[in-house]
């Protein structure tokens, strides 16, 4: 049976207990603080993602405007990790670390960023496009968006956190895509990943209760192919075991009194690409 715990100030010491938060107003206004930045941040670098471009420089760009926001990247040093955000380009799943390699014609990639504003984390991904890429890798994008906004809608009070993934699981599967296993989404808020787990196949009806006050990200994985990914050598890059294309979208979310509050929208509504 899970726990949970309402975080209030003066209280921080439940932050690490391993429970699942419910959080109070105050959390909210911070949190959208934290994803209005975020969504400031993914909408901003849309014009740098051209063939020729490094993802070092992309990287450069995101810490840049993390700092002129008042913020600081969250995934700078967090367990050693050196970079400002993750840059994960066609079978890449997640964790793709920036380098000097260039963006080719073609290229499709997720990048994700999280930038700690006043305590609280704004963790959000989105897909690009470098030029124009292939109609699968489109489609791909596409229903991977899809299996985001679906996903989104089960989380509700009185659903269960197993009622998001069977919801993205069957859109995906539909298509005859494969759903990563290995990574979900998570509570977050003063902490990075914190309780529940947010599977991306599940069984509806299962998991932890959804109620007011709780945060969490919902990020899917779909893979063109098999679900299966492995970890490469650096400890970091997760990739296809198929070598087939991957997309993620993801989204800080909080549950409210009657449904729940998206807090890293696009303010310019460049919710997926292309982003022109």
């Amino acid at each position: 049976m899970s726990e949970y715990q309402i975080v209030e100030p003066g209280n921080e010491a439940v932050l690490r207990d391993g429970t699942i938060k419910l959080h109070t107003p105050e959390g909210f206004e911070g949190m959208r603080k934290a994803g209005r930045l975020a969504a400031r941040i993914l909408d901003e670098i849309a014009p740098m993602v051209q063939p020729g471009v490094s993802t070092a420089a992309i990287d450069d760009k995101v810490r840049e405007l993390t700092l002129d926001g008042g913020a600081v990247p969250a995934t700078l040093g967090y367990r050693g990790y050196a970079h400002s955000c993750c840059i994960s380009i066609n079978h890449v799943v997640c964790h793709g670390i920036p380098s000097e390699k260039t963006l080719k014609e073609g290229d499709v990639l997720n990048i994700d960023v999280t930038p700690l504003l006043d305590g609280w984390h704004g963790d959000s991904s989105r897909m690009y496009y470098a030029g124009e890429p292939s109609l699968k890798a489109r489609r791909l994008v596409e229903v991977t968006y899809e299996c985001l906004m679906l996903g989104i809608e089960q989380a509700k009070p009185g659903n269960r956190v197993g009622d998001i993934g069977a919801a993205i699981q069957a859109h995906a599967e539909a298509h005859r895509y494969g759903v990563v296993r290995e990574f979900c989404g998570h509570g977050l808020g003063r902490l990075f990943h914190d309780a529940p787990e947010v599977v991306h196949a599940a069984r509806a009806g299962t998991g932890p209760m959804l109620k007011p006050g709780m945060f969490m990200t919902i990020e899917p994985m779909i893979n063109l192919g098999k679900p299966p990914v492995k970890l490469l050598n650096d400890g970091w890059t997760a990739v296809t075991r198929d070598k087939s294309l991957s997309a993620q979208f993801e989204h800080s979310i909080g549950i409210t009194e009657d449904g729940y509050e998206i807090f890293t929208l696009s303010p310019t509504r460049r919710h997926k690409p292309p982003y022109a």
